[in-house]
């Protein structure tokens, strides 16, 4: 008697099912976070003094977290609450290590590195280990996340808790729990809290989930998360926007350029078949991310200008990603692999004199350090001290003793009583008349906009133009330092009148 061996039947077919992302070893997470972020630690502690210079955005930094927090509280509610948060968070780090430029920058610096090692995460979980390490390198290489790396400023910051709530977004999209979102909306909140216009990538988000066409459930906790960022947001963003003469010195878009090359960059990458893993596609995170919060800010500077570079700064985090699926993809091609071997080393070297200008006072728009400098050379015990306009006095505030010698003859209340950042002037016909007291006024005058429609500018400058002539002008990085003289010697009660006002505090 035989035995009939009957065959297997065929398996039945399997509907389709979106790529789901590999499990990745231990090791290769670890790679995929600690090369690129050791890189970028790196690039940032290289020559972060900058030769011992400060620029006038953070010498407001610098200034403002020496004070204490119930001053900044103060000052946060007159001007500059969209950077309250950070001052704070800077206060803290004086308080414990001191005020200098290393304490001042190396906050930026380990921010920017954990950005890197987010963005490296990102690569590995969406298109794999080679992909994820190397968008991890493009981005701690990119110019403008060198540039901000080291700038006592909050931009590397707001990367860093992007970079992770991005993490954070594409891996509660394909795994269940209640804590992913809330880390998810802890992050975005944090970063907008930090700047309100982090609240730009949380639109791009949106249209990642959109786009993805996630389970209902997925769309459904990310709306619910997404409104309570905004409803945690919407109090600050109320307040600030009675601030926005703060941003009144942009008169047109500043530096789209670099944001538009890296749009045109990013858009070619997408022409490739760019391997992509999970439920989150990596064109469908990258592309709204890199192109959304710029293109919405160019749009509203139609109406009024508040477009700077730096404000979308994490949108380099979607340029990496899809520079590094794309250099992934081309190793990938036998015939042209040969062409990232020569592309790679081609452009370090050619990023080496760029990066190399990064660390010098002329990368940045002023040199406040030097600003100083110039004023304290100038001046001699007893000088007048002016400001064109009052909003300058930041420029000289890297460092006290520049101008402890001279008179601040505009000034009637100092930054500090006032809690401001630039301090209270007096009425018009006052500082006129107190201009005419002296021999020798020394005027600070940054390019930009001077407030024309100020009576207190318009009198510093007819008072100028009638009574006092320059002698000489040290231009210092876009600033002027100018020494007027006057044309006739002050009489001898407006030598007593000034010695009086000296002698009682005035």
């Amino acid at each position: 008697m035989s035995l009939a061996v009957r065959a297997p039947a065929p398996a039945a077919a399997l509907p389709s099912q979106p790529p789901t992302a590999r499990p990745h070893s231990v090791p290769m997470r670890a790679l995929a976070v600690a090369a690129p972020a050791s890189l970028s630690l790196a690039l940032g502690m290289w020559g972060i003094r900058r030769q011992n210079t400060m620029w006038g955005d953070e010498a407001v930094t610098y200034r403002l977290a020496q004070r204490e927090l119930y001053q900044l509280w103060e000052t946060a509610q007159q001007v500059d609450l969209v950077h309250a948060l950070y001052y704070a968070v800077m206060h803290l780090v004086f308080d414990v290590f001191g005020a200098g430029l290393l304490p001042l920058r190396l906050p930026s610096v380990l921010a920017m590195a954990a950005a890197t090692a987010g963005v490296g995460l990102l690569g590995l979980h969406l298109a794999g280990p080679r992909a994820g390490i190397t968008a991890g390198f493009v981005f701690a290489l990119l110019p403008q996340v060198q540039k901000y790396a080291q700038e006592g400023r909050s931009y590397a910051m707001v990367c860093a808790l992007i970079a992770w709530a991005s993490y954070a977004l594409v891996v509660s999209s394909s795994r269940r729990g209640r804590w992913r979102w809330t880390v998810y909306g802890f992050a975005m909140l944090l970063a907008c809290l930090l700047h309100e216009f982090a609240v730009l990538a949380l639109a791009a988000h949106g249209v990642t989930v959109i786009v993805s066409r996630p389970p209902r459930a997925v769309l459904r906790a990310w709306s619910v998360t997404a409104a309570g960022v905004v409803a945690g947001l919407f109090p600050l963003a109320i307040v600030s926007a009675g601030q926005s003469e703060q941003v009144s010195w942009i008169g047109e878009p500043v530096r789209p350029y670099p944001w538009l090359a890296a749009v045109m960059v990013g858009l070619v990458c997408t022409r490739a078949p760019l391997r992509s893993q999970g439920t989150v596609r990596l064109t469908a995170l990258a592309v709204p991310l890199l192109l959304l919060p710029g293109a919405l800010l160019l749009t509203i500077s139609l109406v009024k200008p508040i477009f700077v570079d730096r404000y979308v700064l994490f949108g380099d985090i979607g340029l990496a990603l899809l520079l590094g699926a794309f250099l992934e993809y081309v190793h990938r091609l036998p015939r042209y692999s040969w062409t990232v071997y020569v592309a790679v080393p081609a452009a370090l070297v050619a990023l080496v004199p760029l990066s190399s200008s990064l660390r010098a006072p002329q990368s940045r728009s002023n040199d406040a350090t030097a600003i100083g400098a110039a004023v304290r050379a100038e001046g001699r015990l007893g000088d007048g001290l002016l400001y064109l306009s009052s909003q300058q006095r930041t420029l000289t505030a890297a460092n006290p003793e520049d101008t402890r010698l001279l008179v601040d003859i505009a000034l009637a209340r100092d930054p500090v009583a006032s809690n401001t950042l630039a301090g209270v002037e007096r009425p018009a016909p006052e500082i006129a008349a107190r201009m005419k007291q002296f021999d020798r006024i020394i005027v600070v005058r940054a390019a930009g906009i001077h407030a024309p429609g100020d009576p207190r500018e318009r009198a510093k400058r007819d008072t100028l133009r009638r009574h006092f002539r320059a002698q000489t002008t040290n231009e210092v990085n876009g600033v002027r330092v100018t020494l007027y003289t006057r044309n006739a010697a002050p009489t001898l009660c407006a030598r007593h009148q000034w010695a009086a006002q000296k002698r009682c505090g005035q």
